[in-house]
């Protein structure tokens, strides 16, 4: 979704108070720490990698009848890549988790939902309207705007992390009882009844599910880059988030 955190109503910490104030004497503030800015691209890139091997894992390519059976490695070149993908995202996931702590504010926002705040439901519910064209004039927001921040943990901390661990139990089952990674995530089997196709078939639908957020968010990030009034794609890029208006509302 965007990478849009508080306007007004949500100034519930000295962090987002200041920020506010910030906005109200100038028109860029620095919001993305560039730990966040590489996890995002890294993140994305690994996303990608695995989407695709994953689908050709899940669905094989035909036999590629151009030499013999053992002068080929194209499978395992293809398994090869989402294993090496995977490691990636879970290695870059740990740092992310790692920044969240010692990072700023806005680090943080991907972690945890305000769900006993009304007033953050209550933004939440006003961002689907603009979204859905409901209502005429956006809302400024420094960091992830509600709708973002839910969407993120939902898909990204929850779907993320579920892949991840997912994902870490059938390799440890392709190599074998024992090994590092079944000792690690082997329990996985258990909680499902030992079933190993369950698991894949949950994995496997982890992955439209990342799919789908990644369309959603493509397509929200640039949506608002043109109708909202700030700043979205290059944010993420330069860090910055920038105003379209001197109004701090």
């Amino acid at each position: 979704m965007t990478d849009s955190t508080a306007s007004s109503p949500l100034a519930g910490t000295d962090a987002d108070a200041e920020d506010l104030a910030h906005v109200s004497r100038q028109t860029s503030v620095y919001v993305y720490e560039v730990p966040v800015r590489l996890w995002h691209w890294i993140n994305a890139a690994a996303i990608v990698v695995l989407c695709v091997t994953g689908y050709l894992i899940g669905s094989p390519p035909p036999t590629m009848i151009i030499a013999e059976a053992t002068h080929q490695f194209t499978f395992g070149y293809i398994r090869f890549a989402h294993f090496a993908a995977g490691n990636i995202l879970a290695v870059a996931f740990l740092g992310r988790m790692y920044w969240a702590i010692f990072g700023n504010h806005h680090a943080r926002q991907m972690f945890y939902l305000p769900i006993l705040n009304v007033e953050w439901w209550r933004e939440v519910l006003f961002e689907i309207r603009w979204y859905l064209f409901l209502e005429k004039r956006p809302k400024k927001y420094v960091g992830h705007n509600p709708l973002a921040q839910l969407a993120m943990f939902c898909f990204v901390t929850l779907g993320v992390g579920f892949m991840i661990i997912t994902g870490f139990a059938l390799y440890g089952e392709g190599l074998g009882a024992g090994s590092w990674a079944d000792r690690m995530f082997g329990w996985v089997f258990l909680v499902v009844g030992g079933n190993s196709h369950v698991v894949h078939t949950l994995h496997h639908l982890g992955m439209w599910w990342i799919v789908i957020f990644m369309i959603i968010h493509i397509y929200v990030a640039i949506r608002e880059d043109i109708m909202s009034r700030q700043s979205i794609v290059s944010t993420m890029i330069s860090g910055h988030r920038t105003f379209k208006d001197d109004d701090p509302n």
